[in-house]
């Protein structure tokens, strides 16, 4: 063996004993606390990953609440698209039962009047739109313009005459109907 080999050689085994002097220094005492720490950063690890996972639910849910209440407002939005051109269109209606409640209309005027008419209530209907109904005074779909007093033909509450028809579509009211109540 060269003289360098052998100077290698007694390196290493100085280079073992340290590492051996090093390992018997460490106590029980420097170990306990080395895994004190380990355990503790694994502790606080933990907490952290629960932190993270509790956020993460929550986002999650509020996520699936906005999808869902948008989801409803798509809904109503097609349910009620009509609201607003029914609203336009239910004065004209009134203007045809006018014009049909003339006296010295000729049967063609009068037919022709209660085709459009028939044609619109139709195309009102294929939208959900429907007229209130005028059995029973109810504060919610009817207006109150005048008042009589109940008789035997007419009972308290109920309605005596309609001066406008009310229509509501599906379960919103888009226009009062305008009556008389016997009181």
């Amino acid at each position: 063996m060269s003289e360098e080999m052998k100077e290698e050689v007694k390196n290493a085994a100085v280079d073992n004993e340290e590492v051996v002097d090093v390992a018997e220094d460490l106590t029980e005492e420097a170990l306990e606390g080395i895994v004190e720490d380990e355990v503790s950063e694994l502790v606080e690890a933990q907490n952290l990953a629960k932190e993270f996972e509790d956020k993460y639910l929550r986002v999650n849910a509020e996520m699936q609440n906005i999808q869902r209440r948008a989801n409803e407002e798509r809904l109503t939005l097609v349910k009620y698209r009509s609201q607003d051109l029914a609203k336009k269109i239910l004065p004209s209606l009134d203007n045809l039962e006018r014009a049909l409640a003339v006296e010295g209309l000729t049967e063609d005027v009068k037919k022709g009047l209660e085709m459009v008419q028939e044609s619109l209530l139709a195309g009102l209907k294929e939208e959900g739109i429907e007229e209130v109904a005028t059995e029973n005074f109810d504060h919610n779909f009817h207006m109150a313009v005048q008042t009589v007093p109940a008789d035997e033909e007419h009972p308290a509450d109920s309605i005596v005459q309609v001066f406008q028809k009310g229509y509501q579509l599906h379960e919103r009211l888009l226009r009062p109907a305008m009556v008389v109540v016997a009181q």
